[in-house]
């Protein structure tokens, strides 16, 4: 399908304001986002893992350990979260970002002490009651999967990039992820004849009652943690994990990919795009992304007036650099 310039051209680069906003067209299926925070239901549907690689995440479903997923960018380590929380209908993903400042006390809760302190010293000027400490209190991504999760119905948790953390990281992990619970001191010093106490979870408004300042897990969280294989964990640290390692997908893979996110149409249109995809990959060992495919045939069926070169030649980006690639 073709249309003329005119149609498709949104942006010109000509500094000359149009009389009205120009009507986008409709987002690809992966960019389209549900209203709700942290749903899980956009690429997860149409995510697709091959029959070895399926056979590993049961493997760790049934053991419940955390499954490590490694292997190079864009071959959907962090998708398959999402796909295992929407498959097995586990709740919306909860979503643990790592970088290089990132502790164990990010991902299990936090503590508002300056904003509790301001309010005790508020409610003492105005002669009200002191706040409650629950108030000052969130659970982070992990403490939030181990706080809701119950048996049969455990949250998926992707700990994305954990490789990106600091070195101790994974061994920092490694009580709470054998144990499936952990402590908040800010509670535990609370007399033990106290009732529970109310503390808020990640990206939400709910609140689950912690007894005697432990957070516990009643079943296991299915935990998803990815890595792009930038450094090495230790032995302690893998021995507790589920190891599975995707693999980039092969020719059949990718056309069972573009037909399942845009159709019989799709596939039909990427033949020419897929061989590009597969040669630049493989024959010259360039790093891409199954996305950057479905990118340009997404283009191409919705009437972008591209060539074949410009197109590719805007979206085959090699992911470990930034000069243009050329035909």
């Amino acid at each position: 399908m073709s249309q003329d310039m005119d149609s498709w051209q949104l942006y010109r680069g000509t500094n000359e304001v149009g009389q009205q906003p120009p009507t986008l067209p409709p987002a690809p299926p992966w960019r389209r986002f549900s209203r709700r925070v942290g749903a899980a239901d956009r690429p997860a549907l149409r995510y697709r893992i091959g029959a070895e690689e399926a056979d590993v995440v049961n493997a760790a479903l049934h053991l419940r350990r955390p499954l490590l997923v490694t292997g190079k960018p864009g071959t959907g380590k962090s998708s398959l979260a999402a796909s295992i929380a929407s498959e097995l209908g586990l709740g919306n993903l909860l979503t643990w970002p790592v970088n290089s400042r990132t502790t164990l006390v990010d991902g299990l809760y936090r503590y508002d002490a300056i904003g509790r302190l301001r309010d005790t010293g508020r409610a003492h000027e105005m002669s009200s009651p002191e706040p409650d400490v629950g108030d000052y209190i969130r659970l982070g991504p992990l403490g939030t999967a181990l706080a809701v999760s119950r048996p049969g119905a455990p949250r998926v948790l992707l700990v994305d990039e954990i490789d990106k953390g600091d070195i101790d990281l994974p061994n920092d992990l490694l009580v709470v992820l054998e144990e499936g619970s952990f402590e908040i001191p800010e509670l535990v010093r609370l007399p033990d004849d106290g009732p529970d106490i109310p503390v808020m979870l990640t990206g939400t408004r709910e609140r689950r009652p912690v007894h005697q300042g432990v957070v516990a897990c009643e079943d296991f969280p299915v935990v998803v943690m990815t890595s792009n294989g930038e450094r090495d964990f230790p032995a302690a640290f893998l021995r507790r994990c589920v190891r599975l390692d995707l693999r980039e997908p092969t020719e059949d893979q990718l056309k069972e990919i573009v037909r399942a996110h845009l159709g019989d149409d799709g596939l039909r249109a990427a033949e020419d795009l897929i061989e590009t995809f597969l040669d630049r990959r493989d024959r010259d060992q360039t790093a891409l992304a199954t996305d950057q495919l479905l990118n340009a045939v997404h283009l191409r069926i919705t009437g972008v007036d591209m060539s074949r070169e410009s197109l590719v030649s805007a979206v085959f980006r090699p992911l470990e650099e930034a000069g243009p690639v050329t035909e």
